[in-house]
């Protein structure tokens, strides 16, 4: 099994989880230039926020798009459009990355900016 079947793998599992409690999640996608986050309905129908590192006002605030201060950044704005949305809590999908680095950094800023898992 290759590095993507295994991440897919988790993924599936991890949102099979999700999907059981009908929760609103925190999807999180990373590529080796950009991190996404977006916060999805509990049906899993409607986005109903989203912030990357592809966006101007987050490109501003950081240099590179790539590192962990990037994913602070992109955590603290997800969680600032989530609470303005009226979504307090949510589910965490990290679509199968594992939980360090950036992954980690988004989700730790997330919760400081007032999001609950």
């Amino acid at each position: 099994m290759d590095k993507k079947k295994a991440r897919m793998k988790r993924a599936i599992k991890l949102r099979c989880k999700i999907k059981k409690l009908n929760a609103t999640r925190l999807s999180v996608h990373k590529t080796s230039q950009h991190i996404y986050a977006q916060v999805i309905s509990g049906d899993g129908v409607q986005t109903l926020a989203s912030v990357s590192t592809t966006q101007a006002e987050v490109k501003s605030v950081v240099k590179n798009t790539g590192n962990v201060k990037a994913a602070e950044e992109v955590g603290k704005q997800i969680a600032q459009k989530a609470i303005a949305a009226g979504i307090t809590e949510v589910a965490f999908d990290r679509s199968g990355f594992k939980y360090h680095g950036r992954v980690k950094a988004l989700a730790d800023a997330a919760r400081d900016a007032g999001l609950k898992f």
